[in-house]
């Protein structure tokens, strides 16, 4: 009988590790998507150079994004719209010094466009990525994004100029 229980609880303790191996390895094999898609995987709508901020930028598009810059249609953007400004602290390449390079990971923004939504920021939510979560911002934030996006209020708010093609 002691011999029986021993297999037993053996055979247990094995089963609870393997299940729980199995559990961790599936977890952590999963990356942990933003809530509003993969920017790392989106295209390029254009770049920039924040001198102030001292900031090298790439922004970054959604399909409808970068569908509504091929088309020209960007004037309003359309709802559904999700612009990424992922920005790199500037650095001087160290093998030539003419050149301004992306240097430490300095966070990623959004703007998305809900007309309805965000209908207080001129159709616009800001928020930016904490980790792997896109976070909005709250209404005290987004006031202030929103005030300096106010000059540009004939381009729908967006500082962004889409160097896309069709």
């Amino acid at each position: 009988m002691k011999k029986t229980t021993t297999v037993a609880c053996l055979l247990a303790a094995t089963t609870f590790m393997l299940a729980t191996t199995l559990h961790a390895e599936t977890s952590a094999d999963k990356p942990v998507k933003p809530q509003h898609g993969e920017y790392k995987d989106w295209l390029t709508l254009s770049v920039s150079h924040r001198l102030d901020k001292k900031l090298v930028r790439s922004i970054l598009g959604n399909d409808i994004a970068i569908k509504a810059a091929r088309a020209g249609k960007t004037k309003p953007w359309p709802d559904g719209t999700i612009i990424a400004k992922v920005g790199w602290k500037e650095k001087i390449n160290p093998n030539w010094p003419q050149a301004i390079v992306p240097g430490e990971f300095a966070g990623a923004e959004a703007m998305i466009k809900d007309s309805k939504k965000f209908a207080e920021t001129g159709g616009w939510g800001f928020g930016q990525w904490v980790d792997a979560k896109l976070v909005m911002h709250d209404k005290e934030q987004s006031a202030t994004c929103f005030a300096c996006h106010t000059p540009m209020k004939d381009a729908d708010y967006v500082y962004t100029v889409p160097v896309m093609q069709q």
